[in-house]
């Protein structure tokens, strides 16, 4: 297949393209940067005064936007807050122009979301079928970059979004910070420790994105592994993978005034369960925390 990709240069973006080409597919990446493309992939530039990037899109299958800026980077200010927001509808108007463009639609559009949409609980259970949506931030962001990307339906196009559960992965994403103070021996139970962390190995994020393609999988499904944790058994099993200690909690008010309102991302969390990419059919790799731990510190 043709695939192209939006986001292609960060963290999920390099994994899937990996993929993709071990797959034999003919990857596109859309990026303003064409220098950070590995030579597997066909750069096209994007979101410049004169690009045009359709013209070298006609005859895809596919397209996966993952284009955004991180929720990772830096304190979540005004500033910052409307860069993440902005940035989500900015490039996913830009993919819904593109597709007008066309004149062979692609048949799938896949797009990034996160389970940030739903209400941070300790004992309630998300499905694909939860209508309850949060009143933050990050879910009204998430909330509207979904309803955007299904603009796409308009066209003839069918128009699914991934909810990334924690992305882990050795040097990016989430865990390389979660994982600091136990290198340093001072990691703990984090606020109540009973907050839910529904977490996803990279490489089980990047066969689900093909395998969304590849079935027909319509709107929401969640990409987080089927064996959630609680916070505390979360840390004492990477301590225990990382052979160090557990036993210094860190208080909710020591984050919050840390990180801000960016805490919430390590502080609350909700337990997921991805029930569509299950009943399709969809084999994780690492369905357990220790074994995909051990994988990434092998």
């Amino acid at each position: 297949m043709k695939i192209a990709i939006t986001g292609g240069t960060g963290f999920v973006g390099r994994e899937l393209t990996k993929l993709l080409v071990q797959k034999g597919h003919h990857v596109f990446i859309l990026s303003r940067s064409i220098n950070k493309i590995s030579n597997d992939a066909t750069p096209i530039v994007w979101l410049t005064e004169n690009s045009q990037p359709e013209k070298e899109l006609e005859g895809i299958d596919a397209i996966i936007n993952l284009a955004g800026e991180s929720i990772n980077n830096g304190r979540w200010t005004k500033e910052q807050k409307k860069k993440i927001y902005d940035s989500r509808m900015k490039t996913t108007d830009e993919v819904l122009r593109i597709l007008k463009a066309l004149k062979n639609k692609p048949k799938v559009l896949i797009n990034a979301s996160a389970i940030g949409i739903y209400p941070a609980s300790e004992d309630k259970l998300y499905t694909e079928q939860s209508t309850s949506i949060g009143t933050d931030f990050l879910a009204k962001t998430v909330h509207h970059w979904e309803q955007k990307a299904n603009l796409a339906e308009q066209l003839g196009i069918r128009v699914a979004y991934g909810r990334f559960g924690i992305i882990l992965g050795k040097n990016e994403g989430a865990l390389p910070l979660m994982a600091l103070p136990y290198k340093m021996f001072i990691g703990g139970p984090i606020g109540s420790g009973q907050n839910w962390m529904s977490w996803v190995h990279v490489h089980d994020v990047v066969n689900a994105l093909l395998f969304a393609i590849e079935h027909d999988i319509h709107g929401a499904f969640n990409v987080a592994a089927p064996h959630a944790k609680r916070m505390n058994e979360f840390g004492k099993t990477l301590a225990t993978v990382l052979k160090r200690p557990y036993y210094l909690p860190v208080p909710s008010f020591a984050l919050k005034l840390a990180l801000g309102e960016k805490s919430q991302l390590v502080v609350e969390g909700q337990h997921v369960q991805p029930i569509v990419l299950l009943e399709n059919g969809f084999i994780f790799e690492f369905p357990n925390l220790i074994k995909a731990l051990n994988d990434i510190y092998k």
